[in-house]
């Protein structure tokens, strides 16, 4: 949904989706409230409808990824790799366990926790913020707020507010797409904030006013792993010759994930190298 004000980011995007085919229309704001009257289309202009697309469950994807892997020959380890080892050469990875990993090539894609693992390479150039998200219960017995009835959004207003409705396992999921504080994730405290679930309530309230009232039902508090200019980072790490580090998701991490994975590999099989804009050499200080 683009707001009155600024409409820049919806704009941008419809070259996009005509390069990738991906079909859509663009509706006003009449249109969408036609189509979907539980939601209150003030101060929104038109929108950018995706009627092939949806959401993807991240739990289920991910062990899916798993369950492919193992069946196919891989084997999956669950453990922390030691930051011991990481400052000089990587001849074998020291785990949690204390066994050992040997292998010809590291890739290393973890997330927040990279510049942990990697501070001289990586440092602050990924910056973990605390990213709150809410799930609300609907009106008992009102459907217009499932996935059958109504689709994935995002408010592009004076925030980015986004969601997906609810389906037979989960509640109503609202979020605020705004970077939040610097956050630890290994040790910070996974408690959304009063103040999120104010301004979380005070939205649903005006966006989507039959959810007024609604209980909430779980939080989760995630966290994004945010670049300086929000683009991965794909590239070998200057002082091993055996590792690469993939990160810097900054929010859009796992909807990349079968791409990057692809390109990943594509990468190593063939000795390539990145596209400048992953990597690591644009963030030299001068």
């Amino acid at each position: 949904m683009a707001s009155k004000q600024d409409d820049a980011f919806e704009r941008g995007s419809l070259p996009l989706l005509r390069e990738a085919g991906i079909k859509f229309r663009e509706l006003s704001a009449p249109q969408m409230e036609k189509r979907w009257p539980q939601i209150n289309f003030a101060n929104v202009e038109w929108g950018i409808y995706e009627p092939e697309c949806g959401y993807l469950d991240a739990r289920e994807s991910c062990q899916a990824v798993v369950d492919v892997f193992v069946a196919e020959g891989g084997e999956y380890l669950h453990a922390e790799v030691s930051h011991r080892g990481l400052e000089n050469s990587i001849p074998h990875l020291t785990l949690s366990d204390g066994s050992r990993l040997r292998a010809d090539l590291y890739i290393f894609a973890c997330g927040p926790w990279l510049g942990k693992l990697f501070p001289q390479t990586i440092g602050n150039l990924i910056r973990p913020t605390k990213q709150d998200i809410f799930f609300f219960g609907p009106p008992a017995g009102d459907l217009r707020f499932t996935d059958a009835h109504l689709p994935v959004w995002g408010d592009h207003g004076q925030r980015f507010f986004y969601g997906i409705p609810g389906s037979d396992r989960r509640g109503f999921k609202v979020a605020d797409d705004t970077r939040g504080r610097i956050f630890d994730p290994s040790a910070g405290e996974r408690v959304i904030s009063p103040a999120n679930l104010r301004r979380i309530r005070e939205y649903l309230a005006f966006r989507f006013p039959a959810m007024k009232d609604a209980p909430l039902l779980e939080t989760r508090v995630c966290q994004y792993e945010q670049t300086p200019d929000s683009n991965f980072i794909v590239d070998r790490d200057p002082r091993f010759n055996n590792v690469w580090l993939l990160g810097g998701g900054s929010g859009h991490g796992f909807k990349h994930g079968p791409a990057l994975g692809e390109r990943m590999a594509e990468l190593i099989l063939k000795d390539g190298e990145p596209e400048k804009v992953w990597r690591l050499s644009r963030f030299t200080r001068h």
